[in-house]
């Protein structure tokens, strides 16, 4: 434990090592920055809520898609067609399948993302050059939420945590985040990827 701990350390420094920022960033700013990534790719390291560690590369194609390829083992996250699926090699069952729009990451695929939205923003807060916005669907906040922690010069997302429907939280740190992509539909194809696993 005391290891994981160490190791959590480094890799929040390493991902939240920059220069003092001017001060927060605005959510018209975050919001224009978050609607900028028609596509995207990163390196990610996920905490999971029992303390285990994963790692991967993450594709974004906004509105609606995104791509989590774990390295750790074949795990495959798909977010796509209003559907986020997980494909879990060591299963013989189908892929767990959620309705897209009842999990927080909905709020940062979807097509016109607006913070200043009445009832969206439930924090809003600066930690030296971080600016955190904890965001939530205000309609239904009982989907949970999603902290999004930024920094500025450029404006950029560096990490996100997720709080489930049962107050589970998943921390994913981003590294080496590129804006732009051209990737394939198919890259986050559901049934294409179901078709494969067969």
């Amino acid at each position: 434990m005391k290891q994981i701990r160490i190791l959590l350390a480094a890799i929040f420094t390493l991902a939240l090592a920059l220069p003092a920022s001017a001060g927060k960033v605005s959510l018209n700013q975050i919001s224009s920055y978050l609607n900028s990534l028609t596509s995207a790719s990163a390196d990610f390291t996920q905490v999971n809520s029992d303390g285990s560690i994963s790692t991967g590369k993450l594709f974004i194609k906004r509105p609606g898609r995104a791509r989590f390829q774990y390295n750790n083992d074949k795990t495959l996250v798909l977010a796509s067609a209003n559907r986020v699926a997980v494909f879990d090699p060591k299963s013989n069952q189908p892929p767990e399948q959620y309705p897209l729009v009842k999990t927080p990451l909905n709020l940062i695929l979807g097509r016109n993302i607006d913070l200043n939205r009445n009832g969206m923003v439930v924090g809003y807060t600066t930690d030296g050059p971080k600016t955190i916005v904890t965001a939530q669907d205000p309609q239904h906040p009982e989907y949970g939420n999603i902290q999004l922690i930024f920094t500025d010069g450029p404006v950029e997302l560096r990490q996100w945590v997720i709080t489930n429907q049962s107050g589970e939280k998943t921390t994913t740190i981003l590294n080496n985040l590129q804006k732009g992509g051209n990737f394939a539909t198919s890259m986050f194809s559901i049934d294409q990827a179901l078709a494969q696993r067969r």
